[in-house]
């Protein structure tokens, strides 16, 4: 079936239910209505690779049994139909038990730092941006190398970084061994963790969606959790941190861990993100 077939087509195929409406969200993802009275998500996605990584992120992320996360209903090269999450209002009960399976899940540990999910490819994405899920066993080095350096170079060949700021960044880089904390094993990481990727369901738990799921260090889920504003968010750590105590000197490190997804945003959105990943930069060598 070609790529260009609609979702209402998509879903039908691949859930052996006839659609009976549908209703797009955004330009790739559209809301198909079932004649057995289920709403499913329908994504579209050209990239190469791209929806073979978010069906195995998904699965590798329910496999640990502690977050939730919408059941994969079917895919295909290009298609991915997902069950729809009933969403509610954010509240104060449902941010601590996320804390709590959020926890669970990074301590279901990953094979190594960078690994893809069972199945997924290795050159896969974040957003819009491709992300390389090369291995390694020392944090400091694989950060700066395949999490850092590489979106700080595509902002620079783009325009949106000046060539002296980015030396800031690779001060950082340079740094990381002292600035990183001591060394953790791989955490089971969402990838992508900000707050549009976090939904609150009626039932009062939280199911986690669009991940960039690999191997990595638990702490940058959570600061990516804080960099773009996370509801209840101190209740999530709270309880986070009554499972999974956080290291010494976890929230001076947080600037650390935000250079990633500020990069990535720089490369993908423009300036404004590239001024706040200097800025934190800075704070992280002030620290």
């Amino acid at each position: 079936m070609p790529s260009s077939a609609s979702p209402s087509a998509a879903a039908a195929r691949l859930t052996g239910r006839a659609a009976t409406g549908a209703r797009p969200l955004s330009g790739a993802v559209t809301l198909v209505d079932l004649d057995d009275g289920r709403t499913v998500v329908v994504k579209h996605d050209e990239g190469a690779g791209a929806v073979r990584a978010e069906a195995a992120g998904l699965r590798w992320l329910a496999g640990a049994g502690a977050v939730r996360v919408p059941d994969v209903l079917g895919e295909e090269p290009y298609w991915l139909v997902t069950e729809r999450v009933e969403e509610g209002p954010p509240g104060p009960r449902a941010a601590a038990g996320f804390g709590r399976e959020l926890a669970a899940l990074h301590l279901a540990g990953a094979p190594a730092l960078g690994s893809p999910p069972p199945g997924g490819p290795v050159e896969a994405r974040i957003g819009l941006a491709p992300l390389r899920n090369a291995t390694g066993d020392d944090w400091p080095r694989w950060y700066a190398e395949h999490r850092v350096l590489p979106y700080l170079r595509g902002a620079v060949d783009a325009g949106v970084l000046l060539s002296a700021e980015a030396a800031v960044v690779e001060r950082v880089c340079e740094r990381l061994p002292a600035l990183a904390g001591p060394a953790e094993p791989p955490a089971r990481l969402h990838g992508d963790l900000w707050n549009g990727n976090v939904l609150w369901g009626t039932d009062g738990s939280v199911r986690l969606i669009d991940p960039a799921a690999h191997g990595g260090h638990r702490e940058t889920d959570l600061a990516m959790l804080r960099l773009f504003g996370c509801p209840y968010l101190e209740e999530v750590l709270a309880a986070y941190r009554e499972r999974a105590p956080l290291a010494d000197g976890w929230a001076g490190r947080v600037g650390v861990h935000q250079l990633f997804p500020l990069l990535v945003h720089a490369v993908l959105f423009g300036r404004g993100y590239a001024e706040r990943a200097v800025a934190a930069a800075r704070e992280a060598l002030r620290g």
